[in-house]
Order: C-alpha cells, then structure tokens, then sequence
C-alpha cells in the first residue's frame, strides 16, 4: 500500500486513505479493496464469505444448514428502529446467536470470537479486514445512487467500524464535515451499513477522533496514549497513528468493542444512547480492576483511588469498571455486589439515571437505589452475589442512638466512593445532608463515616473516584 506523498507541498486525500491503511496492515488488517468485495447486489454490506467461513471454522458442532439460517439472519435484520437494529446487531456480535448443535441441543454461535481476550486461546481466530472503495446503493426519488465511505474495518465479513477521512491540505474540510457525513447523510442514505458499525472515525490528518455512529460531535475525542504513560505526540499525524495502535490493533480492538461500547437496556433504545470510552477511562478501568482484585485476594480492602478532570465521565468509568467485575473476573473474585456511595442526592439520582438503564451491560442482576439503612442491610443479606445498589453516605451516619454495627461480612461486597471522601475526613462531623436523621440529630454523630464504613462492611473493598479541574494531564490511579 502506498506511503502518503507530499506533492509540492500539498498533500491529497487518496494519499491519506492510503496512509492510513498502511498503518492498518501494520497492525494486522488485511486490505481489501471494495470493489473485489463479492455480494448480492449494491445494497449488500456484509462480506458474505468471510462471514460463513467463520462460522464454519469456529462452529463445527453445528450443521452448515444451521449456520447459513444464521447468516442469512444476520443479513437479512431489520424491521425495528435503525438504532434498534444497531443495538440488537451489536449485542449478537458481543454475546453470540441462539442455536442448536448436530445433536438438536441448544448452543450459542458466535459470529466474532473473543477467547484471544481471556486466555482460553492462544491465536486470534477472526478475520480483520480493511476495505476501502467500498460502494453502498440507495435510491433518491426513484434514481439509483451510492455512497462510499472511506474505510471500512469488517471483522468476519461485518462492518464494524466506519472511518471518514477529510483532505489534510483542505482547509475548508474539517473533521466536523467528516461527522457531518456519517451523522447525517449515511443514516439518512445507507442506515443499512450503520446497523453494522456501532463505531466511528473521524480525522483530517492532524486530528484523528473516535466515537460511534450516533455519537454527537463535541463528544468524539483523541485517543493520546497507546499504553497508560505514554507521553502525548506533538508531531502531525501522531494522532492518527496513535489511534491506530492504541484501538485498531486487533486484541485492543476487540477488548474496547466488546467491553467499552455502551448501550442502555434495550427498552429504552428510543433514547438512541451510545457511547464509547474515552482512554483514560479505558486505562482507568484496567488499573482499578487490577487493583480491586488484589485487594479481594489480600483483603486489604484498598481497591484504589481514581482522580479525574472536571467532566471527565467518572460515571461512566464506574459503569465499565462494574462491567469488568461482573464479567471478566470470575476467577479471581467470583461474582461480585457493588454498592455505590455517593454524598448528595444529585449525585444519587445522577447515578440511578445510569445505572438502572444499565442492568444488561452490568451484568449484575438487580439495580436499585436503596431508600433506607434497613433496605441495605436486606439486600446485601439475602444475596451472595451480584445486584448493584446505590446509597448516600448518610446511611451509615452511626448516632448514639442509633450505631450501625455489621451489615454485611462478605468478602466480595465491591465499594465505589463517588465523590463521598468528602464527608469523610476523620473527625468531620459535616452532613451535607441527611435522610435518616431530623435536623436535631445531625449533631449526634459518633463516629466520622471512613470508620463506621470499615466497621459496618469489614471485608469489603473500596474504591474512591474523585474529580476536580487539573492543569495537566493526571494519573488515573493512585492506590491508598
């Protein structure tokens, strides 16, 4: 593939599709070139080939029979809401198709395999490929038209990710333009290859912005790191590069789409929700996660400390934390409870407008907010594991009238501390506010709330997330 040529000084945008492809096939992608992309018709969006060749290498305990109804299911989707359709696509490629094995029993098929990620494989068995030239018909008051999107990432014959690329020399052309295609046109025109690719890309040679497809354009951002503590690139197209090595080499790729792209439950897809992690959430999750499980296996309860800018989506970077302990860290931890203490009913209600639209992304079972010091001590009693509750910390304002004592001595209880670090400086006696005391008992605080905490929960884990403006870049984790 070509290098990216300056030509007196001007660069033109071929070069730059070709440059980036370059550095696609560095990381692992095979090119393939649109038009040499055999299908049915113009209309058609997956690499039907690849697709069923997947499936018959990775699914032999099915019959071919089988699995081209699956195919044919997975092409001909359709007839819910465009977002609708994104939504249950992605889910089929993260969690696999119902079906049933030679033997009539039911199975799972996947159509893109993420064993590589968890070690209970060693090679990665997927087909990653890089389009460009890529054609997609549509018809506009009766005459027949196309639309060609820079490049398309497929993974076993699926669309993935659609890129848009601006000329760098252009200066009327701006990665806003870029969105602007994708946001608009493509949806209006080909929603049919969109229901596909629940991630995007957009750049003009010096910046370079991930997002998704419905993602609006003041929230797409740079990815600036290829690993956690790698300086920032100041040089042009560092950006590009670094986004390429940071998400698009293959194993990355595929632990930032399975685990990083978050949609609501599917009940409330009317929302159109989708958002994907910026990186130093990415990085901050992988930190706590393996701070949080050591913690659990020496019971030091110390999960770690986050510390994020004003507006950074802390969140957020809870709800994929929570993902990462429900689901990929069976065997270290088993299956765990988390409990969210915020200090203020915003940050309470803020939370359960997330969270409780989130219980198939946690994996956790049940969400709630729990009303009452009562209601916590039941629910963490009458489970073993899993649920996700959130509660202010003034559920554990331990009066002398009224101690706390233990509410629950497992050791897989995991504490996320939203901003509650604040009412807990030892000594303080501050009640930003209190739903279990009247204003004549806020005084009547025995004990600061970091001790009754460590009392009422002996064995469980905690982990703090702070945000506050910062001058320069921060580090995501600090351990305590």
């Amino acid at each position: 593939m070509a290098k990216l040529k300056n030509i007196n000084g001007r660069f033109v945008e071929s070069d730059y599709e070709n440059a980036l492809i370059s550095f696609l096939e560095r990381e692992g992608w095979q090119y393939l070139f649109g038009k040499a992309v055999s299908r049915a018709s113009g209309r058609e969006v997956l690499y039907m080939d690849d697709l069923f060749q997947f499936l018959k290498d990775n699914h032999k305990n099915v019959k071919v029979e089988e699995l081209q109804r699956i195919a044919d299911n997975v092409r001909l989707v359709g007839a819910d809401t465009d977002f609708a359709t994104l939504h249950k696509v992605y889910n089929w490629m993260i969690n696999g198709v119902p079906a049933v094995d030679k033997d009539g029993l039911p199975t799972t098929v996947s159509l893109i395999d993420f064993g590589c990620l968890d070690g209970s494989q060693k090679e990665n068995r997927n087909i990653f490929r890089v389009v460009n030239q890529f054609m997609v018909e549509y018809v506009n008051n009766g005459v027949v038209k196309d639309r060609r999107p820079d490049v398309l990432l497929y993974v076993n014959g699926l669309p993935v990710c659609v890129m848009e690329l601006k000329n760098p020399a252009d200066a009327n052309a701006t990665i806003a333009d870029a969105w602007e295609q994708i946001y608009s046109r493509y949806w209006r025109d080909i929603p049919g290859l969109l229901h596909y690719c629940p991630m995007a890309c957009i750049s003009d040679g010096v910046k370079t912005r991930l997002g998704t497809v419905r993602t609006p354009y003041e929230h797409f951002y740079a990815w600036r790191r290829v690993e956690n503590g790698d300086k920032v690139g100041t040089m042009p197209f560092d950006e590009l590069e670094t986004m390429v090595k940071g998400v698009y080499r293959p194993e990355r790729f595929l632990e930032v789409f399975r685990d990083y792209v978050y949609f609501q439950d599917d009940n409330f897809d009317s929302d159109e929700k989708e958002i994907i992690c910026r990186y130093p959430q990415f990085f901050a999750t992988r930190l706590l996660k393996d701070s949080v499980i050591k913690s659990v296996k020496t019971k030091s309860g110390k999960g770690g400390t986050y510390f994020g800018a004003t507006g950074c989506g802390k969140t957020y970077t809870m709800a994929f934390l929570a993902r990462q302990l429900s689901l990929r860290c069976a065997a270290e931890i088993g299956s765990p409870t988390i409990l969210m203490i915020v200090d203020r009913e915003d940050l309470q209600k803020q939370g359960a407008r997330l969270f409780t639209k989130s219980t198939e992304f946690l994996g956790l079972g049940e969400v709630s907010v729990v009303p009452s010091r009562k209601k916590l001590r039941d629910e963490l009693g009458v489970r073993n594991s899993g649920g996700f509750f959130i509660c202010t910390i003034q559920k554990f304002c331990d009066r002398k009238d009224d101690p706390i004592g233990l509410i629950n001595g497992r050791g897989n209880i995991i504490c996320f501390s939203d901003e509650a670090h604040r009412t807990q400086i030892e000594g303080s006696k501050r009640i930003l506010f209190s739903e279990d005391a009247d204003a004549n008992m806020r005084a009547m605080i025995s004990k600061p709330y970091a001790k009754v905490l460590r009392e009422a929960l002996p064995n469980a884990t905690f982990v703090a997330l702070r945000e506050h403006p910062l001058p320069k870049p921060i580090r995501p984790l600090a351990t305590r």
